[in-house]
């Protein structure tokens, strides 16, 4: 593998990782001027990490970052939006091994590097958006 695909590799893996990583306190520094304009108890449920009945779709983004999956669900007179976020955000493997050797006539060295996402998991929240905002935070018991 050649040092330009390694590094991409490299700086893929470490993205993936880190985006994985972002807390709300993180999200709330790219986003201060919203989060400072919402009252104090939002701010404080936001800083938490928690979403709450009421939230706007930014509000619930700031507390608890993308969701791994969106769906639209559609009935008689009710649409809503659900957004669903896994109990293993990351799900990332990230594996190095290096070789080294020497003997006789000839030598050998070779490396690896591996990435990758892991299979479905589990649910961790549901987050149910009706006409713009949270009607229903469901949270998975431990």
């Amino acid at each position: 593998m050649n040092s330009k695909h390694r590094l991409a590799l490299v700086a893929w893996a470490a993205y993936l990782f880190l985006s994985a990583c972002a807390s709300p306190q993180s999200r709330i520094r790219s986003h201060q001027a919203a989060f400072d304009s919402y009252p104090p108890e939002i701010r404080r449920k936001i800083s938490a990490g928690q979403a709450d009945v009421g939230f706007t779709p930014a509000q619930v983004e700031l507390a608890l970052g993308r969701p791994d999956r969106r769906y639209t669900r559609k009935a008689v007179d009710v649409v809503q939006e659900i957004w669903i976020y896994s109990s293993d955000a990351g799900g990332l493997g990230l594996g190095l091994g290096l070789g080294m050797g020497e003997g006789g006539y000839g030598g050998g060295y070779g490396e690896s590097l591996g990435a990758e996402s892991g299979p479905d998991r589990s649910e961790r929240e549901r987050v149910v958006f009706q006409d713009g905002a949270v009607v229903r935070v469901e949270s998975r018991q431990k």
